[in-house]
């Protein structure tokens, strides 16, 4: 089951929720529809990481629990935060100054590149202290058309 509240909930938020599952493809597309066509297939495979890592790993596919994702845009900032109902991740100490090559994991490891990509994909990544909750930021280039890259 699908939960959307498109209504601005608090400050302009959107919200939807839905059973752990990996059928994301009607999310994405929900959490996408306002993001310029440029940026859709970058941001799309970055969401995909994050959700899949909520339902998988958060709340290991249990169709009782549900992950919830809150998104808006705020001064030219999209925003998704994530949550899911699992034990928590402790993700490593981040600086500003590590490369998102830093979060790769080791050649022979079948998994664990999901980090990587999403610090390349996003400016910010985030979690709570107890890893139920991911803030993603992407920054948008000014309306004016002033671009941010000096």
């Amino acid at each position: 089951m699908i939960t959307i509240s498109l209504r601005p909930v608090a400050r302009y938020w959107g919200t939807i929720s839905f059973a752990s599952t990996l059928y994301l493809c009607p999310i994405l597309d929900l959490l996408l529809a306002e993001i310029p066509a440029k940026l859709q297939a970058e941001l799309r495979l970055g969401l995909q990481e994050a959700l899949v890592n909520a339902a998988k790993h958060g709340n290991n596919l249990d169709p009782s629990k549900t992950v919830v994702v809150r998104f808006s845009l705020i001064d030219n900032q999209y925003w998704w935060i994530i949550s899911d109902q699992g034990s928590g991740f402790t993700p490593s100490s981040t600086t500003n100054e590590e490369e998102p090559t830093d979060y790769l994991p080791p050649d022979e490891s079948e998994s664990g590149r999901g980090l990587c990509l999403l610090h390349h994909i996003f400016d910010q990544v985030e979690w709570n202290r107890k890893g139920t909750e991911l803030r993603l930021c992407k920054q948008m280039e000014n309306r004016r058309g002033l671009s941010l890259r000096r």
